[in-house]
Order: C-alpha cells, then sequence, then structure tokens
C-alpha cells in the first residue's frame, strides 16, 4: 500500500482534558480517499476515550485480517480506514456503527491530484511529480487512474462508497460536514453535530462545540490542504469544464446516486 507520511499526533492530549464516556457498540468510520477522513475522525475522537480509539492503523481491505479485533464487541472501539466493500468486510463489521464520508466527485478530483503531488504522499506514482505532467494531464489520470498503479475514480466510489449504500451504514457528505463547522454557534450546526455523534452512538455532552473545534483544528490533520507540502505547482479550485464532463463520462450517474446532482 502507499506510505503516508504525517506530522505527530497529540490530539489525545486534548482529549483527556475532557469527561469521556465509554462507547457501547464498535463504530468504524469509512470513508472514499481523500474525502476529508482525518477531519472527521479526529472530530470523533473528541467524544471517546483514548483507549478506545483504534489508531495502530487506517483500516483497508489490503490489511484488514491484521485488524479484526478493531471490530471486537467486547471492546468498543472506534476505528476509522477506506474498506472496501466485499463479503469479508460486511461480515466482520455485522454489528458495528458504520459511517461512510463522501465528497463531490468534481471536488475529489482536486483533492487527489494534490495529495499525489505532495510530498506526503509515497507511492508507485511518483513519476508524476515535479511537474513532468500538465495540469489537464494530471486530473484526467486523477479521473481515469493510472494503468495497473492507481485505480480509476469510478472503482474507488463503486467499492468505497456506492457498494455500502442501502446496508445499514450512514452516509455523511463531506460539504455538510464542513458547512456545519461554519455554522457551528447555529442552532444547523447544533442539529449536524447531534445526528453525526447519534450515528455515533455518543450522548452530546454540553461542551460539544469546545470539543468539535479542536477535533476540526486543521494543524492536526497532516494532510489537510495546507499542510501538504511540495507541491510543483497550484491546484485549481475548482475543476474545470472539460473535466467535469470526463467525470460525468467515466461515472455516469455517481453524483446524482451520492446526491450531488
Amino acid at each position: 500500500m502507499p506510505v503516508v507520511r504525517l506530522a505527530p499526533d497529540t490530539l489525545n492530549e486534548e482529549n483527556v482534558k475532557f469527561a469521556q464516556v465509554r462507547l457501547g457498540q464498535p463504530v468504524f468510520l469509512n470513508s472514499v480517499p481523500k474525502s476529508g477522513t482525518h477531519l472527521l475522525r479526529n472530530i470523533v475522537r473528541m467524544f471517546v476515550p483514548v483507549e478506545q480509539q483504534y489508531m495502530d492503523q487506517a483500516i483497508q481491505w489490503p490489511n484488514l485480517k491484521q485488524h479484526l479485533r478493531a471490530f471486537d464487541a467486547r471492546m468498543n472501539y472506534m476505528s476509522w480506514g477506506h474498506l472496501l466493500f466485499s463479503d469479508m468486510s460486511v461480515i466482520e463489521l455485522k454489528g458495528v456503527r458504520k459511517i461512510v464520508l463522501v465528497r463531490d466527485p468534481y471536488n475529489w478530483v482536486l483533492a487527489r491530484a494534490r495529495f499525489f503531488l505532495s510530498d506526503e504522499f509515497k507511492g508507485n506514482i511518483d513519476h508524476v511529480k515535479g511537474g513532468a505532467l500538465g495540469i489537464d494531464e494530471l486530473l484526467n489520470l486523477m479521473i481515469f487512474g493510472v494503468y495497473q498503479k492507481a485505480p480509476p475514480m469510478s472503482e474507488v466510489y463503486t467499492f468505497n462508497a456506492v457498494a455500502w449504500l442501502g446496508t445499514g451504514a450512514a452516509v455523511l457528505k463531506y460539504e455538510d460536514l464542513t458547512a456545519a463547522l461554519r455554522k457551528l454557534d447555529t442552532a444547523e450546526g447544533e442539529v449536524f453535530f447531534a445526528r453525526l455523534l447519534e450515528l455515533c452512538g455518543i450522548a452530546m455532552p454540553g461542551d460539544w462545540r469546545e470539543r468539535v473545534r479542536i477535533g476540526a483544528d486543521r494543524k492536526y490533520s497532516g494532510t489537510a490542504r495546507e499542510n501538504l507540502t511540495g507541491l510543483p505547482f497550484e491546484i485549481p479550485d475548482e475543476l474545470p469544464a472539460t473535466q467535469k464532463r470526463l467525470v460525468d463520462y467515466a461515472a455516469p450517474g455517481l453524483r446524482a446516486v451520492l446526491g450531488y446532482a
């Protein structure tokens, strides 16, 4: 699997400043890679005792068998990762609360490109770094994949998100999460985070806003946009019109089934 370089994690030091209540059921935060995984994880961590946070590694299909204890009902861990939908993953996650975090495919292409170009990502496609490709060529690779090296967008979304729909997994949009953070002091923000905590089986404490603010602090996420280093050129804020059409061609109906169109 590719290697992701992250800064040391110190969020547990913030966690213990708050009174924590033990989880009564395992929780797995699943996500499409580059959809705000660390943001969601760090927010939820602020409501879970440190000893119930399964932080050994992000759980993915290749390492699933090595981390089955993350779903042990006797321990009730909160774990996270990018777990493909398959027979084994469904069986092992039976009885586990599941949240699937998704992102608008248009924005996901940009986030994937930004991450692949950064020093924080080490994989088998490092040759695309250093400005060897133009921006349009790079974005097309993010959509259609790098042959035998990186999967196409349609495959990533199919197995990490779409196939989980209708199975009891709760779907959460990255855009809704970030919008709620901007409205944290409003009733709308409270409704969103009350639902998120309910999905995790967590009662909302009175100091929830302070916990969310700390967990959402982007300095704790090594893969946040502003924390990525070594990018040879700037990635645009909006996907160009041609690449939007290519997304719709490569994965027809994807944005609609996820509620983006």
